[in-house]
């Protein structure tokens, strides 16, 4: 019974601290997974607080209620994550299919014109995963498509039910270059090189960075260990080295922060997780488009409408980069990443400089990777703790040389001085005192 109370309790101070207001109208449905995914780092920091006490109040064996099958919460999961993802709430995927779930399904029913039951048929439900599972491998086009549609995500629905019955939306004398914008994704999934518009994977798309680093770790291996300063001759492969490195530390963390949470399975960890890649998609997409802090003051501003403390938050996103290397969702890894960044931890904002500077989950963007590495590197140089390989302190000035020419800066100093980080505000929240 107390482990049933304890997420309960968790979830209703959440939701009593999340303010009314949302940060964008896309995210805000599934800002609720996301607000679960804060009981993680809540149990990180009251584990030392709990103390667990079992008492037996009755001899009297009652029988237990059937429950549901772990096979009928995962494809009950699967449903409730789909329809938040077009914009019907249907709350927490949890499993559990109580009225928001109905009512989320009834407006999805009504929505394709389908009867408003509550209940979804084998057909109702087979086209809402599959559209789900669509627009989730559409990356950078669908993210497009959703802002070109005056409905958002239910339009993007509505368009792929449109396909599947044979229907084109396009005026017959219109040039095929002015076709509707999500027409011309859902047909194909890559933007046109012509169109102008950002290609977040970059040229990565498509490839694993686990495959990767896998590669990395063989060319490692066979040079005979890490490049060194005086020895480096591919700043690119330098770089690629310590992302791969920052990985696999990164990973180590989570699941050490992960393996002291009672109550939680793996599975269950990386499914909260998922909520961060989802809710915070605006903010991850930003990274190949905008300057550092422009970024981090919209990240500041999803922080903040949370409502969950710093330590909660924080604690969470470790958990989550790990969960997202781990999984090779990039999504997940970089919004976990810009959470700590703007939570106080400048130190993983070298990660975003990976990311940009190689291209995976985000553009390759070396002109913006610069001000992401100097703000991790001179954070250390500063006196932070490293994450990545702390025993290896002579890796920081390797990194900054091979990141400035990477990115064309044959200064590195004149660069440092013309850009030095800016002071970032720190969210305040209010924390009730029990």
């Amino acid at each position: 019974m107390i482990t049933r109370r304890f997420p309960a309790a968790c979830i209703a101070m959440s939701l009593a601290l999340t303010p009314a207001t949302r940060v964008a109208a896309d995210a805000g449905d599934l800002l609720g997974g996301l607000i679960v995914g804060g009981l993680i780092g809540g149990a990180i920091a009251n584990e030392n607080n709990k103390k667990r006490t079992v008492r037996t109040t009755s001899t009297k064996r009652v029988a237990s209620k059937p429950g549901i099958s772990t096979a009928t919460r995962a494809a009950n999961r699967e449903v409730q994550t789909s329809l938040n993802y077009f914009g019907y709430s249907a709350g927490t995927p949890d499993g559990v299919m109580g009225r928001n779930s109905r009512t989320a399904i009834s407006q999805y029913q009504a929505t394709l014109g389908y009867a408003p039951t509550g209940q979804l048929t084998q057909y109702e439900r087979d086209f809402l995963i599959s559209s789900y599972q669509r627009a989730m491998a559409g990356g950078a086009a669908t993210y497009q498509a959703i802002a070109a549609n005056p409905q958002g995500p239910r339009g993007l629905l509505l368009d792929y039910r449109d396909q599947a019955a044979g229907v084109v939306a396009q005026a017959p004398v219109a040039p095929v270059a002015e076709a509707p914008a999500v027409m011309a994704f859902a047909a194909v999934p890559e933007a046109p090189a012509s169109s102008g518009l950002p290609n977040f994977m970059g040229a990565s798309a498509g490839l694993s960075l686990a495959s990767q680093c896998n590669k990395v770790s063989l060319l490692t291996n066979s040079n005979g260990g890490f490049t060194t300063e005086a020895a480096m001759t591919d700043a690119g492969f330098a770089l690629s080295e310590q992302f791969c490195l920052a990985r696999t530390y990164a990973i180590a963390q989570g699941e050490d922060l992960a393996s002291k949470i009672q109550g939680f399975t793996s599975d269950q960890i990386a499914q909260q997780c998922e909520g961060i890649g989802s809710a915070m998609q605006d903010q991850v997409a930003a990274v190949s488009l905008k300057p550092r802090d422009q970024v981090m003051q919209d990240v500041s501003a999803f922080v903040l409408s949370t409502g969950m403390s710093p330590a909660q938050l924080s604690g969470t996103a470790k958990i989550c980069l790990s969960v997202g290397y781990r999984t090779d969702n990039m999504d997940v890894a970089i919004g976990s990443a810009l959470m700590l960044v703007v939570l106080g931890e400048p130190v993983y904002a070298e990660l975003l400089g990976h990311h940009l500077g190689q291209g995976f989950g985000t553009s390759t963007r070396s002109d913006l990777s610069l001000a992401w590495y100097s703000l991790g590197l001179d954070a250390i140089s500063n006196g932070a703790v490293p994450v990545f390989a702390p025993g290896q302190p002579e890796r920081n000035s390797l990194i900054r040389k091979a990141a400035y020419q990477v990115g064309g800066v044959s200064d590195p100093a004149a660069a440092q001085a013309g850009a030095a980080p800016q002071p970032v505000g720190m969210p305040l929240f209010a924390v009730p005192v029990k």
